[in-house]
């Protein structure tokens, strides 16, 4: 990607990026037992229509694939990439929530796992981790930095915990487009990849399973689920590398990462 370098460019990407946490708050309230996943799919809609931007992932093609859903929703040991549908959220699931949305030409990105009502200590603790990771990459995406030493900083903080991380799908660069380089997975080798630069915007995503590393796809070409039936997490940051400390742009007002 070509780092940002006006201020105006970074207040619409800022501006972008608000908006979309505050539809994910906004999102995430919504999420209890009883609701179907495409009420909440057509509740994120009415969001983005109220807010005057557009979804980032409706209609998205991947070959002849194009996505049908307004956010990603997935539910368990999905992972990624879930589409709203009729099956109604149950006490104790978690639920991931990938909120993408273009306002004046800028991509705002991000994600969070909610837990609905009390979960297993195990899962809690799969939560926490992913969460701590994303707070660990975020804390040493300064500019300079070797982008390895980052992705690094993930897997490392998932196995000590004794879980495992998503190796095919990854973070990446975002900004007028919703994937840009450089990708960003979740492990890599310290001292290794590009360096930050300021101006560089990226979305930094930890998906951490419970069990095996191991995916499968599932029939709608989509969904991602973990290979075991184990939980997993995912939660994600667009972050502004600058001269100094990074800027989380998609910061949100409640627990995460204050």
């Amino acid at each position: 990607m070509i780092p940002i370098k006006s201020g105006k460019e970074i207040a619409k990407m800022r501006q972008a990026c608000q908006t979309a946490s505050e539809i994910l708050e906004r999102v995430s309230e919504l999420v209890r037992p009883g609701i179907s996943t495409k009420e909440v799919d057509e509740a994120a809609a009415d969001l983005m229509h109220e807010a005057g931007v557009k979804s980032a992932f409706l209609g998205y093609r991947l070959g002849h694939r194009v996505f049908p859903g307004n956010i990603c929703i997935s539910l368990n040991d999905e992972i990624v990439h879930g589409i709203g549908s009729q099956r109604r959220i149950q006490y104790g699931d978690i639920v991931k929530l990938d909120i993408g949305v273009i306002e004046d030409g800028w991509v705002g990105d991000t994600a969070s796992t909610v837990p609905v009502g009390m979960i297993d200590p195990r899962t809690e603790k799969l939560l926490r981790t992913t969460e701590d990771a994303l707070r660990r990459a975020i804390g040493s995406a300064l500019e300079g930095v070797r982008l390895g030493d980052v992705c690094a900083s993930v897997e490392e903080e998932a196995v000590t915990h004794g879980f495992s991380v998503v190796r095919e799908f990854v973070g990446h660069g975002v900004g007028r487009k919703l994937h840009e380089e450089p990708q960003v997975p979740n492990y890599g080798k310290r001292g290794s990849g590009p360096r930050l630069k300021a101006g560089m915007t990226l979305a930094i995503e930890p998906m951490i399973n419970a069990g095996t590393a191991v995916v499968r796809l599932l029939d709608d070409g989509w969904t991602v689920c973990t290979a075991d039936g184990l939980p997993s997490a995912h939660f994600e940051h667009t972050v502004l590398i600058t001269k100094a400390e990074p800027e989380i742009l998609t910061f949100r007002s409640q627990k995460q990462l204050k």
